[in-house]
């Protein structure tokens, strides 16, 4: 895959959350008459693109009869020992970047059984709400 595409409301404030999460921008450009980027980070590319009259994003997370986008997976295996760690040091972090709002959390840190493995997952809103999955590999 070459990259996810995400529309949101304010594309300053979506680039300073992906780039706690860990994502840099790479490319900036305009895609017909509105802000847009790419970004890498977590072993993938994001685009970014800026709506200028945005409407509220459909909650993919929590509308069981939502059809469509639901989220993006991140392994964080490699990148840290301690899910629930981590999302404490990431609520810290987006608390100290005045534009951005509290971190939302749609899923506290918990193990799921996928096939034979075991996994942490969590989930949090980005800035436009839409639902961000973090998982582990346990065993």
């Amino acid at each position: 895959m070459h990259h996810a595409s995400i529309r949101t409301a304010n594309i300053h404030r979506a680039i300073a959350f992906y780039e706690i999460l860990g994502f840099t921008v790479c490319e900036r450009f305009t895609t017909g008459y509105t802000l847009a980027c790419w970004m890498e980070g977590l072993g993938g590319r994001i685009e970014l693109i800026q709506i200028p009259e945005p409407k509220p994003a459909a909650d993919a997370f929590a509308d069981e009869h939502y059809v469509g986008y639901y989220h993006l997976s991140f392994d964080l295996t490699e990148a840290t020992p301690d899910l629930p760690g981590w999302l404490t040091n990431l609520q810290e972090c987006v608390s100290q970047v005045a534009e951005l709002s509290p971190l939302k959390i749609l899923l506290e840190p918990t193990q799921q059984q996928i096939g034979d493995r075991i996994f942490e997952v969590a989930f949090i809103a980005d800035t436009d709400g839409l639902p961000l999955e973090f998982i582990r590999v346990l065993k």
